[in-house]
């Protein structure tokens, strides 16, 4: 199968830091290039990959001093993939909703999957015009604030079952892993670990929209106390250590998480989760399997001692079972043949409404070539 994917720009594939949408379109196009199929990744030109790169800017634009809108860049990169169709079967969209007026003309099919967050008034207006377009959400939960629209099928993410390390034994410290946020909790986190007289390793990185959040709320907190640590944003070998060896993973997320890439990360280690419920966790966690999902700070602070208990062994077994990248491929892979099945059902639909004449006297034996010759 020829297949284009199409990633965000503002961080590479895989991203050297933060980017968890970069993170997943790199696992899959890597697994889907392993399993056979001629992938093409159109990224930034600092991305590493064994598809067909296209380079839609040099490199990751969280990178580039004055790289403030992203909007020019990835309708150039639309137009990229316009002039390319041909060399595809299907072209699977992770940048939003940048390319919907463009694609309602191609006879290309196409799926577009969608990671962040639906419950923005300002998207309701956008998903009522273009509710046509096939969608993928990354967990049902993720759907609920939607309009009607086009869902094709539901895509949780993977991992590959190397990439971080199982620890059958993990350490004494609690984790928290993601961005400093007012809706990803940090505070919860050290109230957690200063409850329950744990250590707590903080690794995330802070967008200048939440300095202020930090510096205000988040920073007096951390030098309060003696047993909670910042360590900031951390590369991948990093945050293999710092999983593996965690006695448990926070999550205490106060939004509607899309999906929280960092829980089946956890779980690839061995290292049971706590987490909030909200959003996806119900989907992704198995409660008292793969960690504890709670409703309260009193809750969340028992869990503690709980999870440090639990048989790593099992939470590694449930990420195997549920949340691999070979699992994630071969879900698209499926659901890639459907669509270019149903596409060509529907040519030859038209075909039939076109030609009906034509074919009800046998002249056609299947679809019409694209261009007739009328002269003929």
């Amino acid at each position: 199968m020829r297949i284009a994917q199409i990633a965000p720009l503002a961080e590479s594939c895989p991203p050297k830091l933060y980017g968890g949408t970069e993170r997943i379109v790199h696992f899959l196009t890597e697994e889907l290039v392993s399993m056979g199929h001629d992938v093409t990744l159109f990224a930034s030109g600092d991305s590493r990959t064994s598809a067909e790169l296209v380079p839609c800017v040099p490199q990751a634009l969280r990178l580039v001093d004055g790289a403030q809108n992203l909007v020019p860049h990835h309708l150039s990169m639309v137009e990229r993939v316009r002039r390319r169709l041909g060399d595809f079967d299907i072209v699977h969209f992770h940048i939003d909703l940048f390319h919907y007026p463009a694609i309602l003309t191609w006879d290309t099919p196409t799926v577009t999957t969608l990671h962040g967050r639906l419950d923005i008034p300002d998207l309701q207006t956008c998903y009522r015009t273009f509710s046509q377009v096939p969608l993928v959400s990354i967990s049902q939960n993720q759907r609920m604030p939607m309009p009607p629209v086009n869902w094709i099928d539901t895509v949780y993410h993977g991992l590959p079952d190397q990439m971080l390390p199982y620890d059958k034994d993990g350490g004494d410290y609690l984790v928290f892993l993601g961005r400093i946020s007012p809706e990803k909790r940090p505070d919860r986190a050290i109230e957690i670990a200063v409850r329950s007289g744990r250590p707590l390793k903080m690794a995330a990185k802070i967008d200048a929209v939440d300095q202020a959040y930090w510096d205000a709320e988040i920073r007096p907190l951390v030098e309060a106390h003696d047993n909670i640590e910042y360590i900031g944003e951390v590369n991948e070998a990093q945050k293999a250590e710092l999983l593996g060896g965690a006695g448990a993973l926070l999550f205490p997320i106060d939004w509607p998480e899309p999906f929280g890439l960092v829980m089946i990360e956890a779980m690839s280690c061995g290292t049971p989760v706590i987490a909030w419920r909200n959003g996806s966790v119900p989907e992704v966690m198995q409660d008292k399997v793969s960690g504890r999902i709670v409703d309260t700070m009193d809750d969340a602070v028992a869990a503690v001692d709980e999870v440090f208990g639990f048989d790593r062994a099992k939470v590694r077994d449930y990420f195997e079972r549920r949340f691999t990248v070979r699992r994630m491929a071969d879900d698209y892979v499926q659901m890639f043949e459907q669509q270019i099945a149903r596409h060509q059902n529907l040519r030859a639909i038209d075909a039939v409404d076109v030609f009906p004449d034509a074919l009800r006297q046998g002249s056609f034996r299947s679809a019409p070539p694209p261009a007739l010759d009328t002269a003929a």
